[in-house]
């Protein structure tokens, strides 16, 4: 047997990636930590990605709830250094990150690239701001359908949709489902961090 050869983990899938997570103040908590433990027991290793550094306040709903500490900047994090994205929701903080030209950029070039993109409930504004969703079917909290369609997207009511490189599901609820094609997605795409393929 050639001990050089790698054969996959199936217990860590995700091991050696790296997958950037963009919130700002207010972020849905559950929908950060969540899917953030699903990663990082698959083997990955999460960034949470911010516009400013120090700590971002999370939220239950309209409540603050914990803070956590920002790991990089837009300043100084690179989409070329990371595997994939996780856009949590939140009302108030999917609203103030589309309007971060740092944060639409980042989601440009990781679409660019083909990379997985993952986002729930309120986190597809950015993804409209950021002139991503035309020709894409997604789903997210029911009052973003309008924006979705507005922007050339076809929005549909499921816990989770897959198409292409992107996983998208609609509030807390769903997050056992989101954690699980996440996983998946992040396992059949995260490799490209490494090659620079386009899609």
């Amino acid at each position: 047997m050639n001990q050089n050869v790698q054969t996959p983990d199936p217990q860590h899938p995700l091991a050696g990636q790296r997958i950037a997570i963009l919130v700002t103040d207010m972020f849905e908590q559950v929908e950060m930590t969540g899917p953030r433990q699903a990663l990082q027991q698959a083997g990955a290793e999460t960034v949470i990605v911010a516009p400013h550094d120090g700590e971002v306040q999370g939220a239950q709903h309209d409540k603050k709830a914990d803070r956590f500490g920002v790991q990089a900047t837009f300043a100084d994090a690179h989409p070329d250094d990371f595997h994939g994205v996780v856009l949590p929701g939140g009302t108030m903080n999917a609203d103030a990150l589309r309007m971060v030209p740092e944060a639409q950029r980042f989601v440009k070039k990781m679409q660019d690239d083909g990379k997985p993109i993952a986002v729930i409930c309120h986190g597809p504004w950015l993804l409209v701001s950021a002139g991503l969703v035309k020709g894409r079917t997604l789903t997210s909290w029911p009052s973003l359908q309008d924006d979705i369609r507005n922007a050339g997207g076809e929005w549909v009511d499921r816990e989770v949709v897959r198409d292409g490189n992107w996983v998208s599901s609609r509030k807390p609820d769903d997050i056992p489902a989101f954690n699980q094609a996440i996983v998946t997605l992040f396992s059949e795409l995260g490799t490209r961090a490494t090659t620079g393929t386009s899609a």
